[in-house]
């Protein structure tokens, strides 16, 4: 493989989808620059929405299909931001911008990586898929074009890992609650306060314990995030609404994380969703076998990927970058994790043994 030659072409993508805006439903115009590069590099092109993928151009029936992922969209610059973030800037080595480092260093490492492959003859098909919405885990993202893509039998997503094996995460659900007590004057003994009865659930959010703990994923972790209550200074609040950010691991469906809260608080209790759960890849699997043989490192990340809505195949969350430096002020990626991740990623699926997804 010519690293240099893949190098190049991941960073000059990088810097242009740095320079359009593309937040979480407005990915078009990254999308079409995805589209339009694919196309010049001779590949048919298939887009939904805002995703976009392609597969080998020697793809076989009946060989086992890697795919290769990550996504497009960005979160909002926040208010500490010093340099333009759309504007993408090398300084001492850095390559600064919004979504340099989540996740824009590891598409074009695996676009890199996927070009670099079909100049090779492997055992198995691939699709590179650049999809929408995984910063809000929204609908239209990955999870609307997979019935399209067709049969997958394993999965790489990238994201900022420091190009270390995340082979279990973290499902997510988020928790509206609200306390309901009686209205009164805050001068007289009456009403029943709203805040004094979440304070009581709050609480116990903050003390439970599940009884599983994962090896490879901790306890589960629920933490509020937000509270509100009251209109005024003398009128006892009748309401008071709160959220909960709950983490599950693979020993609680979020269904049953639910119905376990449920049972030990009086608060009404509304999940958001119960789509994202906990998800990994065995550590027998080939594709981890393999990383392994190329000396990389596992653990089983906290934060929550694309991998929760990717049905019916096991994936590995991999990538260059650092998961610290994502949604931060002056986000960057040093240039030389490109070149690596590059490398590291055609090294572990260059010759790579996979079996079909019985």
């Amino acid at each position: 493989m010519n690293l240099d030659k893949y190098t190049d072409i991941a960073l000059n993508t990088l810097k242009e989808l740095i320079s359009i805006q593309s937040f979480s439903k407005e990915e078009n115009l990254v999308a079409d620059v995805m589209d339009k590069k694919l196309s010049a590099f001779g590949y048919k092109v298939y887009r939904k929405g805002n995703n976009v993928w392609v597969f080998n151009k020697n793809f076989k029936e009946g060989k086992p299909v890697l795919l290769m992922n990550s996504h497009l969209d960005t979160v909002k610059p926040n208010e500490k931001w010093t340099k333009d973030p759309y504007n993408p800037e090398v300084v001492d080595g850095k390559l600064y911008g919004l979504g340099s480092n989540d996740a824009g260093g590891c598409l074009v490492s695996l676009m890199a990586t996927f070009l670099a492959l079909d100049e090779t003859d492997q055992e198995y098909n691939r699709v590179f898929c650049a999809s929408a919405e995984e910063e809000i885990s929204g609908k239209n993202g990955f999870e609307l074009v997979q019935d399209e893509i067709g049969r997958i039998d394993v999965g790489i997503v990238g994201e900022p890992t420091l190009m270390e094996m995340a082979i279990a995460e973290k499902g997510l659900m988020v928790l509206d609650c609200e306390a309901i007590g009686v209205p009164g004057h805050a001068a007289r003994n009456e009403g029943v306060n709203a805040i004094s009865l979440a304070m009581k659930d709050i609480e116990w959010f903050h003390t439970f314990q599940f009884e599983n703990e994962s090896e490879m994923l901790g306890p589960v972790k629920m933490t509020i995030t937000q509270i509100n209550a009251g209109k005024q200074h003398n009128v006892i609040p009748a309401s008071c609404t709160y959220v909960v950010d709950v983490r599950t691991n693979e020993y609680y469906s979020n269904e049953k994380a639910f119905e376990i809260i449920k049972a030990n608080v009086e608060s009404d209790v509304k999940a958001r969703s119960f789509r994202m759960n906990s998800s990994g890849i065995p550590l027998e699997h080939p594709l981890i076998q393999a990383g392994l043989e190329q000396g990389m490192g596992y653990y089983g990340s906290p934060t929550t990927s694309d991998q929760a809505i990717m049905k019916g195949f096991p994936s590995l969350k991999l990538g260059p970058g650092d998961s610290a430096r994502s949604h931060t002020a002056d986000e960057f990626i040093y240039v030389k994790e490109i070149g690596q991740g590059i490398e590291k990623y055609y090294n572990l699926l260059n010759g790579l043994k996979l079996t079909t997804n019985k």
